[in-house]
């Protein structure tokens, strides 16, 4: 989920900014590009500050590059992305040349013409054609690439094959039933409760975990949680009916289908435990919960994904994950030079480096019984080498029967004309917060008004956090 952004009052914080953004490029938009013996130089940011594995790594990298690089210098930056000094960073041009961010950022800083053009490096050393495509989308603008996705997921549907089958719900190859849109899995989460007992289905409520689960269903129904206006005000825009239809959903697992689990308060710990100890039949998460379930003892033949079901409005699902982009200050040679240090860790070929970090990742899921077989969202597509060498190691190692992630897997390779979404771009924390008390409102009382709660929770929202963003 994305980092907590913290709000207050837009008075002397914005002013301050601005003064710190002007001196910030009084003092230093003007240093070098080139060093006295011709080299590009780039500063790198995220660079570990304190002694360790993590800062030795880099320092081995950096040596290894510059040898392999002699007409570029890789300097060291810490700072770490941030919404509020990345603006004043941005705009003092003290970004480092090259800096990490994640999908839910990529739009604004975009659109505030704070990352460069990649397209040409990208071409020039044939990547523009190896990444996903529909990742890519997110992070392009009128045909040009404008950031360097580097790791991503996406979310689908998680089950118990043991409760499903069950419920008649496999085939006898193993593969399950995939419940199309949001009716069938209410009808599947039916099915399952009245076969074994169990809840059908579990959905979060608390520690904001509520509210970013609930963001796929909603966007689902049709639903906008904000926009910008021209001025660049944000506006909530959650007060609405095709909100209320997703918030009426959600009530009706409760009420109208009784497939949720007792307790009205599931934190995002209580929703893997409740899954991972056969409390429930179904969950919505992305292709790393078996991570989250190694703790239950729950066996890899016990777990299955699925696609992300359809909504009545259009088929989406939730898109999270990290990027490198590249200083909006940099020149030509400096973005060529900044590419070629990202791709140095971050290409689609076959490196003895991929090899390594893959073979002993999957030893690790095995050696804990984690499942191995799902494909999770790769950035980069199908025809890259590395993502063929991923997959047929995935294939080789697979620890369960992999029709039980087949159809998520199928579903990460091609998404057809289903929807990747981002967070929501502004105070998405606080946004998820107010959305868990509405689920735990319509969970908590039968009788719970979904308009009267929606119009309270897009009014709190706007006049407690989007009143008052300081960036």
């Amino acid at each position: 989920m994305m980092k907590n952004n913290k709000i207050k009052k837009i008075t002397a914080v914005a002013v301050s900014v601005i003064m710190a953004a002007m001196m910030l490029s009084a003092c230093g938009s003007g240093s070098p590009s080139k060093s006295a013996d011709g080299k590009t130089i780039i500063t790198v940011g995220d660079w570990p500050s304190k002694d360790g594995i993590e800062k030795d790594n880099m320092e081995d990298s950096k040596a290894k590059f510059e040898a392999a690089n002699s007409d570029i210098e890789v300097k060291p930056d810490s700072w770490q992305f941030e919404l509020k000094s990345f603006y004043a960073k941005a705009a003092g041009g003290q970004l480092p040349t090259v800096y990490k961010t994640n999908f839910t950022e990529a739009p604004q800083i975009i659109a505030s013409g704070y990352s460069s053009d990649l397209t040409a490096a990208l071409e020039k050393y044939k990547l523009a054609d190896k990444f996903n495509k529909n990742i890519m989308r997110l992070v392009s603008k009128d045909g040009k690439v404008f950031a360097f996705p580097y790791a991503a997921y996406a979310f689908g549907m998680a089950y118990n094959v043991d409760l499903m089958e069950q419920a008649g719900l496999m085939d006898a190859d193993g593969t399950p039933k995939q419940p199309k849109d949001w009716s069938e899995v209410a009808e599947f989460a039916v099915q399952i409760k009245e076969a074994t007992g169990k809840p059908g289905i579990a959905f979060p409520t608390a520690s904001n975990f509520g509210g970013w689960v609930f963001m796929p269903v909603a966007w689902s129904y049709g639903v906008s949680f904000m926009e910008q206006d021209s001025d660049g005000k944000w506006k909530a825009t959650f007060d609405t009916p095709e909100a209320v239809e997703a918030l009426q959903y959600i009530k009706d697992l409760k009420w109208k289908y009784d497939v949720l689990p007792a307790n009205s308060i599931v934190t995002g710990e209580d929703y893997y435990r409740i899954f991972g100890t056969n409390g429930a039949g179904m969950i919505i998460a992305a292709g790393d919960v078996p991570n989250m379930l190694t703790q239950y003892d729950m066996k890899p033949e016990q777990i299955g994904m699925m696609a992300m079901p359809a909504g009545p409005k259009k088929h989406v699902t939730l898109l999270g994950g990290n990027l490198y982009a590249v200083s909006q200050s940099a020149d030509a040679d400096q973005v060529d030079a900044a590419v070629r240090w990202i791709m140095n860790a971050n290409n689609p070929e076959i490196t003895d480096s991929v090899k390594s970090e893959n073979e002993k990742e999957i030893a690790k899921k095995l050696e804990r019984n984690e499942l191995v077989g799902i494909k999770s969202m790769r950035v980069w597509n199908e025809n890259a080498e590395s993502t063929k060498y991923i997959n047929d190691l995935i294939d080789s190692k697979a620890n369960a029967n992999i029709n039980h992630v087949k159809l998520y897997n199928d579903f990460m390779a091609n998404m057809g004309d289903c929807e990747l979404h981002t967070e929501e771009p502004m105070c998405a924390q606080e946004l998820y917060s107010i959305l868990d008390s509405c689920i735990q409102s319509v969970l908590e009382d039968k009788n719970a008004d979904c308009a009267e709660i929606l119009k309270k929770g897009c009014s709190d929202f706007q006049s407690n956090y989007l009143d008052n963003i300081d960036y």
